[in-house]
């Protein structure tokens, strides 16, 4: 098959990993990128195809022949799909899908945006079970799975993102004090890790650039693994405001305003009568117990070989976005306002 040399097709582009994925690839023009949208006149999506090398495609990532025609031509491929709008058991089988259409179409590189496996982590003990991370992990033992040629094939393995920081784990006033900025999540003494997304895509591009030594990896990224109370502290050093962390129980975390309806399914596009659907309160009570576990690993030391001038810490990123705890618009879900629909929405 006649390819395009160093064309991409980027599923999830108009997402918060795609955008600096996509912006990564094209920021010298050595990689051209077509972005698979379900709505092309999308903010995100006119703001991509502003960049040179950007073609916007609409259709679905979950319909086979949209796929089929969306990778003809192709020689990359940047997978990120969406488990909070399709729900863990079809994001197995298009996670699953995708990496066999593309290897069919004669894909040279397969680049699939993994979440750590929290119930193998957790010896699949159900206080760990987290509906949008084990899917992911299960595509990943997939394709991890499978031979390193015809197709090369690497994973990038991310994590929460420190832009969260300003939406769903933005602080709020203290009610006793408002003057005080309280940072709250059901973590303990753990350290967690985040990861700076503008660092997330250049770790994409390295991945692409140098497939001898990526070809077969899954690479886990972070910026920095933190305690919340040292959060708090760099806050405060960074701004000068007064910031707490407040350890709090999971019963407590689903009455903050984060989580508007916690009994929601997780799976807005999802058949709402699929039985393997979980709550909010289900997935991400998996979700923190896991990061309280401290189950994941980061190699730092390759990180930094891999990205010297990566940010490496919180306080560092802090600086260098001028973070203030404003809240501002991160996901894309929740942009769309279907982040937490109430029980019973279709």
């Amino acid at each position: 098959m006649t390819k395009i040399p160093n064309l991409v097709l980027v599923i999830g582009g108009t997402g918060a990993q795609g955008v600096p994925v996509v912006k990564a690839l094209v920021s010298d023009q050595k990689y051209t990128v077509r972005v698979l949208t379900r709505i092309a006149s999308s903010a995100e999506a006119k703001d991509l195809a502003t960049l040179p090398g950007v073609t916007i495609i609409e259709g679905s990532s979950y319909h086979e022949p949209t796929l089929q025609k969306a990778l003809e031509d192709v020689e990359y491929v940047f997978a990120n799909t969406n488990g909070f709008a399709i729900g863990e058991m079809s994001e197995i089988y298009w996670g699953i899908r995708l990496y066999e259409l593309a290897r069919w179409a004669g894909v040279k590189h397969f680049l699939y945006a993994g979440l750590e496996y929290a119930s193998r982590l957790g010896g699949f003990d159900p206080k760990y079970r987290t509906g949008h991370l084990d899917g992911k992990g299960k595509v990943v033992d997939y394709i991890s799975a499978q031979p390193t040629t015809p197709m090369a094939w690497s994973v990038l393995t991310s994590c929460l993102y420190l832009e969260g920081l300003s939406e769903v784990l933005q602080p709020f006033p203290n009610p006793e004090d408002p003057s005080t900025l309280v940072f709250a999540v059901p973590l303990g003494d753990a350290k967690c890790p985040l990861i700076h997304l503008e660092d997330y895509g250049a770790y994409a591009r390295w991945l692409f650039d140098n497939p001898v030594r990526s070809n077969g990896l899954e690479l886990h990224v972070a910026t920095e693994d933190i305690a919340w109370k040292d959060l708090a502290a760099a806050f405060t050093e960074v701004t000068g405001r007064k910031a707490v962390y407040m350890d709090v129980t999971l019963d407590t975390y689903f009455t903050l305003p984060f989580f508007p309806y916690p009994d929601a399914k997780v799976g807005h596009s999802a058949n709402r009568e699929d039985p393997t659907l979980f709550t909010f309160r289900e997935n991400f009570s998996g979700f923190w117990n896991t990061w309280k576990a401290e189950l994941t690993k980061r190699d730092y030391k390759l990180l930094d070989e891999i990205l010297p001038n990566r940010v490496k810490s919180v306080k560092e990123w802090m600086i260098k976005t001028g973070y203030d705890g404003t809240p501002s618009s991160v996901l894309k879900d929740y942009r769309d306002g279907v982040g937490s629909r109430e029980p019973g929405d279709k």
